[in-house]
């Protein structure tokens, strides 16, 4: 805990530290906090779409409408997988993932993973696991910064209750910039 005491010209001072220079924002938006004006990727005249499943009224490409649908949701449990195999290889410099669990406590893992040809091996972009609680943390959102040039096939896996293969994968959307 700091304490601060008044020196002999009766200038605060903080003990055994100088005082930080600071600066007070009040409540204006912080920048991370404003409308987002990138320019996200049009993926369904770039890419195929590829799912393991999916559940009626879910259906893949409402997770890349950015909110504008349902997201998607898989028809059965257990891992799944939504590959978008592209036209043309694409630069990736960004990828925005959300998830949206509010009824069922289950900790999932992700991994994104790119190639740059059909013949070449998958290489991991990004693992990531998450602890759903309804009486708490309900939606998982993640944004990477990435360098990816010339992808050909991006790849996500969804294990929604690792491995237990009880809970459905959801994803509710995936923009790529």
């Amino acid at each position: 805990m700091w304490q601060l005491r008044r020196d002999v010209a009766g200038d605060l001072t903080a003990r055994d530290n100088e005082l930080m220079r600071k600066r007070v924002l009040g409540s204006a938006p912080l920048p991370s906090d404003a409308a987002d004006s990138r320019e996200w990727l049009k993926l369904q005249d770039l890419a195929e779409v590829e799912v393991t499943s999916e559940a009626d009224g879910y259906p893949v490409e409402s997770a890349f409408s950015f909110g504008a649908g349902p997201g998607w949701r898989a028809a059965s449990p257990g891992k799944q997988r939504i590959r978008l195999v592209f036209d043309q290889p694409q630069a990736i410099q960004r990828m925005r993932l959300r998830f949206i669990e509010p009824e069922v406590a289950r900790t999932q893992e992700f991994t994104v993973r790119w190639s740059g040809s059909r013949d070449e091996p998958l290489r991991e972009v990004a693992r990531q696991q998450w602890n759903f609680s309804p009486d708490g943390s309900t939606i998982e959102s993640e944004d990477y910064v990435v360098d990816l040039k010339a992808v050909s096939i991006l790849e996500l896996t969804i294990d929604p209750d690792r491995g237990a293969g009880e809970a459905l994968a959801k994803l509710a959307e995936w923009r790529l910039g």
